[in-house]
């Protein structure tokens, strides 16, 4: 029996990141983070730059927000706002050390020409909030509050589908799935609770499954096109899955950003087009 690959199209996306300048890991708020272990700025900020360089390369747009002194975490900046259709929800993180980071991202928004809603609910952007075709997938259950899921909704004007994590590993819904195009992901099924994935079986039937293995390196923890899918290069076996669904795995190289417990898409927030004036 002969299988068709799927055609996989390119759509060019523009995304918001924040070089490492600052980069350290003074505290521990997730289960990668350890402070005795050293942390080489300098190879933060190099394997930044090509994570930079590689999304340029594929035609993809990257602007810059700004980092601030003491703010360790602020290089992932996907988890400081939502931003769907122009419309944005800055982010209310549950941990005060990274609560300054809001304020951040609100400034740029509005320097950028949006109209940034400022949650009253605990949420933490792009980390826990990825839209997929009409929907938005939300996750819950470590950092972000299920309440705040209705505060997204109403914020950004899509559907929100709640999904439950309970694995501390995989404390942000985009460290346990990823979107792929607009009707495919991959995922942890072990990650989530029995309800949330029978709700992410019944969505996404043919999706991609991670293994114990390509989790554990946070090879959910990417970025995609809907064609190029830049994901660590640990991932060996999602790498292979991808290329027989059609996509293209993107190797990348940032082993000094995983010991704060991000990869690729914690590095970067997808911004959807600002509103037109007037709008």
């Amino acid at each position: 029996m002969t299988t068709t690959v799927p055609s996989r199209i390119a759509t060019r996306r523009r995304f918001l990141a924040c070089p490492p300048t600052y980069f350290a890991v003074e505290y521990a708020i997730n289960p990668w983070m350890d402070p005795s272990r050293p942390v080489d700025t300098g190879a933060a900020l190099r394997q930044w730059q090509m994570l930079r360089d590689t999304l340029l390369r594929l035609g993809h747009g990257v602007e810059e927000l700004p980092p601030r002194p003491r703010l360790p975490d602020m290089v992932f900046a996907a988890n400081g706002a939502s931003v769907v259709d122009g419309r944005v929800l800055v982010a209310r993180f549950r941990h005060p050390q990274r609560a300054p980071e809001a304020a951040a991202h609100q400034a740029w928004f509005r320097r950028a020409g949006y109209r940034p809603t400022i949650a009253e609910l605990p949420n933490e952007g792009q980390g826990d909030f990825l839209p997929v075709g009409d929907l938005v997938l939300a996750g819950s259950g470590l950092r972000t509050s299920p309440a705040a899921h209705r505060e997204a909704e109403l914020a950004l004007g899509r559907r929100i589908v709640s999904l439950q994590l309970v694995d501390p590993r995989f404390y942000h819904l985009d460290t346990a799935l990823a979107v792929l195009s607009e009707d495919q992901i991959m995922y942890y099924p072990q990650a989530f609770t029995p309800k949330s994935n029978r709700t992410l079986r019944t969505l996404f039937p043919r999706a991609v499954l991670a293994t114990d293995q390509d989790a554990a390196v946070l090879g959910l923890n990417a970025i995609s096109d809907g064609r190029h899918v830049l994901l660590t290069e640990a991932a060996h076996g999602l790498a292979a899955q991808l290329h027989a669904d059609g996509f293209v795995p993107v190797p990348v190289h940032l082993p000094e950003l995983l010991k704060g417990g991000g990869g690729p898409k914690c590095c970067v927030l997808e911004l959807h087009p600002a509103p037109k004036e007037g709008a």
